[in-house]
């Protein structure tokens, strides 16, 4: 029992070994910025020894950064002069305005008889993340909940969607999309706490976070506005039936007006009395002829027609003379 724990905990330690001395260390850095790498183990260099720094691309792409000889002698090579520098103390290496160009992997080896890897990383640059915006809209609701549709997205169109329900004052995230990993390599999240609801963007170097508080307000704005929208067909028919009885009622108190006005034009008028003391009326009438006899029936004048005019009571009656027909 006892060799086979001793051979496991063996395995263990060169397991252990070969990770720190040939594991890869990822580093991110921001487009424009300096980077500095130092080397993970002492370099001590002997006669015919030289140290070089090297970046690869890939398995079939490489290429030395500089290299320093054993009498302290360096050497800058290619498009890394003037960007790049090495401190003589600790073999660290200096790239200043880190470009998308510049991603790749960076190692550092003491080139001897046997090479000694002192030091390997996964460099990414990465540019800023785009600014995200944040929009919560009303979906539908019920009588005790309401549903919310809540979109995050950037300005090169990604873009997630999830479901937010609020029951009572609480609101929970209920479906959709909590996060998404763009073609940049960057997280696009939805976060809710406290009904606090916020929308994030961000890589390993920068973030761009939107934050939205009570997000519960869009249920209640929705709500009043569903009570505004159900309300105002109902506020719109009582005007107008108000506006049809005001009509009807004028109509009726016109015509009723109207015969009250006929009705106190006088019917009967007596010549002398009942006379309005402001109106003049005129009564014309035939004058009644008098039984003629065979004798005089030719010297009676024929019919005459007069008319009598009847003027206020403190006036004085005017009676024309009659006129004979000729």
């Amino acid at each position: 029992m006892f060799p086979l724990v001793l051979l496991f905990a063996i395995s263990l330690l060169h397991s252990y070994e070969a990770q720190g001395s040939g594991a890869v260390t990822p580093v991110f850095v921001l487009t424009g910025k300096d980077l500095l790498l130092d080397v993970l183990s002492p370099v001590v260099l002997e006669e015919e020894d030289e140290f070089r720094w090297k970046f690869a691309l890939n398995k079939k792409q490489e290429e030395s950064v500089m290299r320093v000889s054993y009498n302290h002698k360096t050497r800058i090579f290619g498009r890394y002069k003037g960007r790049a520098a090495i401190s003589l103390q600790n073999y660290s290496l200096h790239l200043r305005n880190m470009q998308q160009a510049d991603s790749g992997l960076y190692s550092a080896k003491i080139e001897r008889d046997e090479d000694e890897l002192v030091g390997e990383y996964n460099v990414t640059v990465q540019d800023p993340v785009s600014p995200v915006e944040l929009t919560v809209e009303f979906a539908s609701n019920s009588s005790d909940s309401c549903i919310l549709t809540v979109t995050c997205c950037t300005r090169v169109s990604d873009h997630i969607n999830s479901i937010l329900r609020c029951v009572n004052s609480t609101c929970s995230l209920n479906g959709g999309e909590m996060s998404k990993v763009t073609a940049s390599g960057a997280s696009l999240k939805i976060y809710l706490v406290d009904g606090t609801i916020s929308c994030s963007h961000s890589n390993e170097v920068s973030s761009s976070i939107k934050v939205m508080e009570e997000v519960q307000q869009f249920c209640q704005t929705d709500a009043v506005g569903n009570v505004a929208i159900i309300v105002a067909p109902a506020v719109t028919s009582a005007m107008i039936g108000a506006v049809a009885l005001s009509l009807c009622i004028f109509i009726k108190w016109k015509i009723k007006s109207c015969k009250h006005t006929v009705d106190d034009v006088p019917q009967d008028i007596n010549p002398v009395q009942g006379l309005s003391p402001t109106a003049t009326h005129a009564v014309v009438s035939f004058h009644t002829r008098p039984v003629q006899s065979a004798e005089t029936q030719d010297t009676v004048p024929p019919e005459t027609v007069y008319a009598q005019v009847y003027r206020a009571a403190k006036d004085k009656v005017w009676t024309p003379t009659p006129t004979t027909n000729t």
